[in-house]
């Protein structure tokens, strides 16, 4: 039975991936801060917890993030920018993923396909940025990107079968974006972890460094 590591997994898609990935019939360890104490932001927490696994795991999922941390939501516009707002922005959704992907090589087989994916979301895309705003959400997606994109040239010197993604889930209904949704359709994290899984099992080493949709199509950087 392949192994497969969720990070994050006590949030609404971090759940929703554990449960399809059981379904599938894989031998699912999930980790959160909720339920095991795993703090991606600190790196004592993230050695502790990930230095005791020993895998080999197939499939590495980093699902922690989160829109509005504490009192800082998404910003309207830049005089609304704190630095104390971009510091936890950056510190959950780029420096924690970095803080994972660092055991990575040693979590991962080295002489067969696995697939390493970090949640990103579309509005990281410098490229599809065409209304500005929730400017420290956005760099910071944008950063755990280039992470990706680092990660996946390191990890293609070892691991030659491996592909290391970002990955775009589409609007999903959680508690983290239910006061943002607007007219955005969203998708249930049941159905969007479904799509996800699909596009993860497509991936091969031609895909890695690379940053994909819920369907599978590439976001511009």
């Amino acid at each position: 039975m392949e192994q497969a590591l969720v990070i994050g997994a006590s949030g609404g898609i971090g759940r929703a991936l554990v449960a399809g990935l059981q379904a599938q019939g894989w031998d699912v360890t999930g980790l959160s801060r909720r339920e095991d104490g795993l703090d991606v932001t600190d790196a004592g927490s993230v050695n502790a917890h990930l230095s005791v696994l020993k895998g080999p795991f197939t499939r590495i999922i980093i699902a922690t993030g989160a829109l509005e941390i504490g009192p800082h939501g998404p910003e309207k516009a830049l005089k609304q920018i704190t630095p104390e707002g971009m510091a936890a922005q950056f510190a959950l959704n780029a420096t924690g993923p970095a803080l994972v992907l660092a055991h990575a090589a040693r979590l991962m087989p080295r002489d067969a396909p696995a697939v390493v994916a970090t949640l990103s979301a579309r509005v990281g895309s410098i490229g599809d940025n065409q209304i500005g705003g929730w400017h420290s959400y956005r760099a910071a997606k944008a950063a755990v990107n280039q992470i990706i994109r680092g990660a996946a040239i390191e990890l293609g010197r070892t691991h030659k079968q491996a592909a290391c993604v970002a990955l775009h889930p589409g609007t999903v209904a959680t508690n983290f974006t239910k006061k943002y949704l607007g007219r955005h359709p969203a998708v249930s994290p049941e159905h969007a972890a479904a799509r996800l899984l699909e596009v993860m099992d497509r991936l091969g080493p031609e895909d890695t460094g690379q940053f994909f949709d819920y369907s599978g199509a590439t976001v511009p950087w």
